[in-house]
């Protein structure tokens, strides 16, 4: 009973949020690729709807909208993906004020408050006359955050993250880590290998 009032606010969100998704994929279609000044928009918009309706809201408009959403995770209040080029999974929980930019999130991973997931280090380059140019969308990078990890409050993630791992508050990840281990830093350093109850029996 329960998964099928769940199952049918989903579909009834979705139908509220067709005015903002349905131009937001027509950017898309009609547009060039990088243009996501709709979509931008509308992410903010959809950011600061509160409660579990605002909940609901966000993950129906970024289902509509994003490569791929589940219906089965959750969407905090105030987070903001910059980027349609997102993929989460099953019973991803991101938290509230997340950044999240070109990210591929796997099941039963957890992101921390006010964590930003940046589309990796070639947004911006120095140019001859010693100027940074401007963000290009062709640099665009997929971060990859696999299955189970732990993104602790306010991280920075900058790089994949390998399965089962725990990143920690404030943490800022340069280097693809990898699986079960736990970071902590700036930059992120290993800090100890994480091993599950049944292993250390």
């Amino acid at each position: 009973m329960k998964l099928l009032i769940k199952n049918t606010l989903n579909i009834v969100c979705k139908i509220l949020v067709l005015p903002l998704a349905l131009p937001t994929r027509l950017e898309q279609w009609l547009l060039p690729s990088h243009a996501e000044t709709v979509f931008g928009f509308c992410a903010q918009l959809v950011a600061l709807l509160p409660g579990a309706p605002g909940m609901f809201m966000r993950r129906a408009f970024y289902c509509l909208t994003l490569d791929q959403c589940s219906d089965h995770c959750y969407i905090g209040f105030g987070t903001i993906f910059s980027h349609r080029q997102a993929i989460i999974k099953d019973h991803v929980y991101i938290g509230k004020y997340a950044l999240i930019g070109s990210a591929h999130i796997e099941e039963n991973s957890l992101i921390g408050s006010r964590t930003s997931i940046i589309s990796g280090t070639g947004l911006h380059t120095l140019d001859p006359d010693g100027t940074w140019s401007s963000y290009s969308h062709e640099q665009l990078e997929m971060i990859k955050i696999e299955r189970n990890v732990w993104v602790g409050e306010g991280a920075i993630i900058i790089a994949n993250v390998a399965e089962g791992c725990m990143i920690s508050a404030g943490a800022v990840v340069t280097n693809q880590t990898k699986p079960r281990v736990l970071m902590a830093g700036n930059p992120a350093r290993f800090v100890k290998k994480l091993v599950q109850s049944d292993e250390a029996e």
